[in-house]
This record gives C-alpha cells, structure tokens and sequence, in this order.
C-alpha cells in the first residue's frame, strides 16, 4: 500500500505555520521580494474552490495616492465602527487595525463578476464562492508566514467606496485588503488576545457529535 503521508518534519512545518499565523498589524517598510509575491499568490491561487469556479481576483495596488484614499476609508469606517460599539469604543479605537501606508505591498482581494453562472455546488448555498476566496487567502496567510512575511486581512472599509476607486466590473466585490510585509517580529499571541479584546474559544465548546454543540 502507497504511503501518502508527508514526513514528521514536512507535517510539524503544516501545524507550525497554522499555529503561528497571525494577523499582522505592525510592519517595516522594506520591499516584499517580486519572486516571494507571486509565490504568495500561487498558494492563494491553488486553493480550493467550488465548482472549480476561481472567484477570486487580485489587484496589487502600487499607487500611493490610491493606498491613502483606501487608508481613508477605512479611517472612516473606523470611526463609524467605533460608534456602533457603544461601551467598547474607546477600547476598539486604542486597537491598530490596519497596516495600509507601512506595508510593503498591498493587495485587493475580490469575488469576480458573472458568478451567477457558476451553479455547481452553489445551487443552495451560493456563498460557497465566499468561502472559496477565504480559503484562496488563508493559503497566502500560511504561506507568508512560512516565508517569514506578515500579513494582515483588513475588512472596515465600504465595499461600495472600495470598487469605485478600484474601477470593478458591475457584480465584482472587494472582499480583503491584505497588508503584506517584512515584520520586526510576530506576534507571540493573536493581536486581539493580547490586547485582552476576545480569547479563543476552548475546542470542546465549539464541537459536538450528531448534534448542535451544547451551550454554543
């Protein structure tokens, strides 16, 4: 019988990169390598997708007027998200929540138009072409961090306001600003944990056998 299993080494980097990934907010300036980008963009580019459909889309922005006028939406989303919080807000607007005009590269990830017409595995679960460009960027996250690159997924920003200045096709959606750079160190922790915002769920409340989990 053919053994498909990767070795102890190759299968303790898979559980490193997960367990280490972190959603980076603090970045040097220095540029991404060209060659380390496009691998980036492989990974995402390979992940799974339903119905084989590829939804997503990438646009690299290299303008620095364009990237301040994205900084500037999600500023304002930030306030407005602020407000919404009521209690918590003086704590969410101490929080850094994006890395747009000190990251090395700064990438758009969106949900392509004409995806109507994609109906396999989609028929009664048409969001499925979400979750597809979720799993094409956590392939980028995992392979950044394997590449010792940090990356930040940042999603306060008026998708409406975020496709005018992109220029997308009418159907098109933005759907993450990814914040990619060189980082001084990561996060021992998730960012959100240390700053005492959330912690992670045990494992055992968020699983159940046969049924929905108990007190979830």
């Amino acid at each position: 019988m053919a053994d498909h299993r990767f070795s102890d080494p190759e299968i303790a980097a898979v559980y490193r990169a997960i367990a280490e990934r972190r959603d980076m907010r603090h970045f040097r300036p220095d540029p991404v390598d060209p060659a380390l980008l496009q691998r980036l963009l492989w990974a995402a580019h390979h992940a799974p997708s339903v119905g084989f459909m590829q939804p997503w889309r990438f646009i690299r922005v290299t303008s620095r007027a364009l990237r301040e006028q994205m900084h500037a939406l999600v500023e304002t989303e930030r306030q407005a998200t602020a407000r919404a919080l009521g209690e918590r807000q003086d704590d969410f607007m101490r929080l850094k929540v994006e890395g747009l005009l000190d990251a090395g590269e700064v990438v758009v990830v969106a949900l392509a138009d004409d995806r109507e017409k994609h109906i396999f595995g989609r028929r009664t679960l048409p969001e499925m072409d979400l979750a597809s460009v979720a799993c094409a960027i956590q392939n980028m996250w995992l392979a950044a961090r394997a590449e010792g690159i940090g990356l930040g997924w940042v999603s306060i920003f008026d998708p409406v306001e975020l496709a005018r200045l992109l220029g997308m096709p009418a159907g098109a959606r933005p759907v993450a600003i990814l914040c990619i750079g060189h980082v001084e160190a990561f996060y021992p922790r998730p960012m959100l944990e240390m700053e005492e915002w959330a912690e992670r769920m045990p494992i055992d409340s968020v699983m159940a056998e046969n049924a929905w989990p108990t007190g979830a």
